[in-house]
């Protein structure tokens, strides 16, 4: 990217899906007799459009995901899975603008440094921690997540298949997949091929990597490797299950971009491959009989017979893999697993007085997420379940009738952060699920 500086102004066009959020929360009300749940919905959405995107001189969107200044791949790509929703709308044009400059610099992003997790709105040099050795001013943390590289190309392939539009699609977006597919394949065998490093000077073994930065010993395993999880926490064991899934469908997907817009049937062949090959890799190695659930996904593996089992509420997640990972939601594995994540035997599944759910070890002890209760209902068929989570998520706001990251099942008032953008999404995602509206 260019060093240049754009005019900043977040995106407050009031009038841009007014009508269609307002006919959208009409249909809400209508649907669940609920005037709460279609108030909320109208006002995290328009929180979305108007607190959080910024239109950029250059036509790219910058999005941020709450009380931090940066972008993130992952939490921009998912704060706009509702929206795609409404790209048949009358303001659908101008919507696919909006998500079409966000992909545009997501892949300007993954061209300055394809191991980074998140950038600056301009190269302004601000991160997370100055001592962390990275010295390119567009980048505000270089973690290297596999969900960094799986959510763009999710984002970029939903657009196109609901639209038919390849402007986005160009030579230097073409450029970014190979350079994609070729460090998945490297990261195989991050032991022999990778120089990537990453340390912090912290006593926080989630904020940095063992070993001087390499992490922590692996195997060859066919999967990809990875050195932080969704949540930005380091993993215990370095090929995350619910992150190679999600790269193994991101890959199919890829390949389906390369063949049908690009004609480039020899990078569809090696995206193609690639993901068997993850695939493969994750049913060899990361399946696991649980005593009680019997086979089922561990949550990681180091391929040396390190197993960790548990979830966690960021995605991608094991409760999550028939959103992201591209499994049938009625797969008896998948199904074991769920069952795994949403009991006791899960260490982070808390249960108190207003909810039950998944938390993250990144979080509060106890502390349950929106994010994993609106994943809980978008991968169950049973409509009662839907909006039994709804109406939970509804009630544990703390009486902000906004998402937040996680909050005290005994006690919502206590929460962390006020506003969180993606978790919104995700609420807003359920609500359109179970009322059947997109």
């Amino acid at each position: 990217m260019e060093n240049e500086s754009h005019d900043r102004t977040v995106w407050g066009a009031r009038e841009f899906l007014k009508q269609p959020l307002l006919d959208c929360a009409a249909a809400i009300e209508s649907s669940t007799g609920d005037t709460a749940l279609a108030t909320i919905f109208h006002d995290v959405m328009r929180n979305t459009l108007e607190t959080t995107l910024t239109r950029e001189a250059d036509g790219t969107t910058f999005v941020i995901t709450g009380d931090i200044p940066a972008m993130w791949l992952r939490d921009s790509s998912a704060q706009m899975l509702p929206f795609l929703r409404f790209l048949d709308s009358a303001d659908g044009d101008e919507l696919y603008e909006v998500l079409a400059g966000l992909s545009r610099r997501q892949f300007q992003y993954l061209a300055q440094d394809s191991y980074a997790n998140a950038f600056n709105r301009e190269a302004n040099g601000a991160s997370y921690d100055p001592d962390d050795g990275c010295n390119d001013p567009w980048i505000w943390e270089r973690k290297y997540e596999l969900d960094s590289l799986a959510f763009p190309i999710w984002l970029a392939h939903a657009v196109w298949r609901r639209t038919s539009r390849t402007d986005v699609l160009d030579g230097a977006v073409h450029a970014v997949l190979r350079t994609i597919v070729h460090q998945l394949g490297l990261e195989q065998d991050h032991e022999a091929n990778s120089s990537y490093r990453f340390e912090r000077n912290t006593d926080l073994p989630s904020e940095t990597l063992q070993r001087e930065g390499r992490g922590p010993a692996s195997g060859v395993t066919g999967m990809t490797w990875a050195g932080f999880r969704p949540s930005d926490d380091a993993c215990v064991h370095s090929f995350n299950i619910p992150g190679n899934l999600f790269a193994a469908a991101a890959l199919r997907q890829l390949a389906e971009i390369a063949a049908e817009v690009y004609s480039d049937a020899e990078l569809a062949a090696e995206a193609a491959a690639l993901a068997v090959e993850i695939s493969a890799g994750v049913a060899a190695h990361g399946v696991v009989t649980h005593p009680v659930h019997g086979d089922m996904y561990a949550y990681e593996v180091d391929g040396l017979g390190g197993t960790l089992l548990m979830d966690d509420a960021n995605m991608p997640s094991l409760l999550s893999l028939p959103l992201t990972g591209g499994i049938d939601p009625g797969d008896p594995l998948y199904l074991a697993t769920r069952a795994f994540v949403l009991s006791a035997e899960n260490p982070f599944y808390y249960s108190g007085a207003h909810a039950a759910g998944v938390g993250s070890p990144h979080t509060p002890p106890g502390y349950v997420w929106p994010i994993a209760l609106a994943v809980q209902g978008l991968t169950t068929a049973d409509a009662a379940e839907k909006l039994r989570l709804l109406h939970c998520l509804r009630d544990t706001t703390g009486g902000t009738s906004t998402m937040h990251e996680g909050f005290d099942p005994d006690d919502p008032a206590q929460f962390t952060r006020p506003w969180f953008s993606w978790a919104n999404s995700m609420f807003a995602e359920l609500l359109l699920d179970y009322c059947g509206i997109g």
